[in-house]
């Protein structure tokens, strides 16, 4: 084993580790806001320099034997590279509108950066894990540091039921997982995904098909995928918006980016063992999350199942098993990231005169006369979930359903659109509050220029100068896909 190479490969990790403990430090001796704030602004620059460090990796295409360090255990390929950009630009953002949101609430302190940099060096692991032992490493440290962020506020009666509500289903999502991996180190006699790879090539044990099953389930609960999903609602909610944002973006790119390696990579040989599983999933997201969304007046609520519903459509991806499908799920997912974030700041920038955040839809009627541009970027936002042309959304489910049904799967394709559809509803909705009802003179409260800054780079994404980028997102995505077969 090489270890100068193993050792430059996991250089991210190693940043944000050291950081992540020396800012723990930090913060035992941080007084005030403004230590708290340093802290901040020094963990977002350790997430840019790191995001540095693995970008070369995603331009070169990097795979094979140089990108795999700790003997198989690991691995810093294009795929990898992809991922951890994704989540390091979600996870700069939470952190960036952070401050202005806990110093109203007296509640802003150096730990939060620190959890966030902690949680975020278990994602990199997750998405580069080429092993069920590295994989589960990655998947508990995001976890456990996910958990205390749920329940930061103290105080705060929401946050302290959606976090003790995330970590005991998490803990019964991990039992889970972890029953399926040794079920399949049991019958397959290995923890490697090539290994299992190579032992499931012939034809499939009952054994080795229970963990299978055991650990698709287990990956759907951190995706949050339907029947999973009982969670995703009243945390997201519960949380600190901040928070909140960081869990439906940078988790939800590292969860869905280890099913892919999980399905391609070590059950690529049975495709036809997790397709099935994977459309199942696909088709009950798509329409739970589009009919849970209709009866939602609160905002975080409405988001949580946007996520769901966007979470199937980026199945319908997956289950295409093809490397135009998983291309596809990539652009699609670079999108919904870009949407996410920008919903939840604008969310974060619906403030009443004193401060006070706003959730419930009906306290934002007649925005549009009263902060023209925010409800501008928030309905666009709204418009761009629900897939509607011109806007950068539209490309991305329209990329899914293609390489659906050049993959033969023209009927989960059709009942995607047609819930595509129906789902338009509910973000038409808050659209209509926003410019069609009568002002209630609630979201009056001014936001500060960071909030502006992200809210103006994400609805700028997500407009119609998005499609300029559609050659490079193409580029990229056909380099980590490439990087991530070449394994398989």
């Amino acid at each position: 084993m090489d270890w100068s190479q193993s050792l430059r490969l996991v250089a991210p990790e190693e940043l944000l580790s050291v950081t992540g403990l020396v800012l723990l430090l930090g913060s035992a001796w941080a007084k005030g806001r403004r230590d708290a704030r340093a802290i901040n602004w020094l963990a977002v620059l350790a997430l840019a320099i790191a995001a540095v460090m693995v970008a070369p990796s995603l331009c070169a295409g990097l795979s094979g034997p140089a990108a795999v360090a700790f003997g198989g255990l690991y691995s810093g390929d294009a795929f990898s590279a992809f991922a951890k950009l994704l989540i390091f630009a979600a996870a700069g953002a939470s952190l960036l509108v952070a401050p202005a949101f806990f110093d109203r609430l007296r509640a802003m302190r150096g730990e939060y950066p620190v959890l966030v940099l902690f949680a975020v060096a278990g994602m990199s692991m997750m998405v580069s894990a080429t092993n069920l032992l590295t994989l589960y490493i990655g998947l508990e440290l995001n976890s456990l540091a996910a958990y205390v962020l749920a329940a930061f506020l103290k105080n705060d009666q929401r946050s302290a039921e959606a976090g003790l509500k995330y970590f005991v289903l998490g803990a019964l999502a991990s039992g889970i997982l972890l029953f399926g991996m040794s079920l399949l180190y049991g019958f397959t006699g290995t923890t490697s995904f090539g290994g299992i790879a190579a032992a499931l090539g012939g034809e499939m044990s009952g054994g080795a098909l229970f963990g299978l099953v055991f650990v698709l389930a287990g990956l759907a609960f951190k995706i949050s995928a339907v029947p999973f999903h009982m969670w995703t609602p009243d945390v997201y909610e519960g949380a600190p918006t901040p928070v909140t944002m960081f869990f439906a973006s940078a988790p939800k790119v590292a969860a869905l980016m280890l099913t892919m390696r999980v399905t391609l990579g070590a059950f690529g040989s049975q495709t036809a063992a997790w397709q099935q599983i994977v459309i199942a999933l696909s088709l009950m997201s798509i329409v739970v999350g589009a009919l849970g969304a209709i009866g939602q007046q609160n905002i975080k609520r409405l988001l949580a199942y946007s996520s769901i519903n966007n979470v199937g459509f980026l199945l319908i991806g997956l289950a295409a098993a093809t490397p135009a499908g998983a291309a596809a799920m990539l652009i699609y997912l670079t999108i919904y990231v870009a949407m996410t974030v920008g919903g939840f700041v604008a969310v974060l920038m619906l403030r009443d005169k004193h401060g006070n955040q706003i959730e419930a839809i009906a306290d934002i009627a007649g925005l549009s006369r009263e902060r023209k541009v925010l409800a501008a970027c928030l309905a666009m936002v709204m418009f761009s979930l629900a897939g509607i042309p011109p806007l950068f959304g539209f490309w991305g489910k329209f990329v899914v359903f293609n390489a659906a049904v050049q993959a033969g799967l023209l009927p989960l394709a059709v009942i995607g659109i047609a819930a595509s559809v129906i789902g338009a509803f509910y973000y038409l909705k808050v659209v209509k509050v926003m410019y069609f009802d009568e002002p209630v003179g609630q979201a009056l409260g001014k936001s500060d220029w960071v909030h502006q800054a992200i809210l103006l780079i994400a609805a700028l994404f997500i407009s119609p100068l998005g499609y300029l980028l559609t050659k490079c997102l193409d580029r990229f995505a056909s380099l980590a896909i490439a990087a991530l077969f070449s394994g398989v």
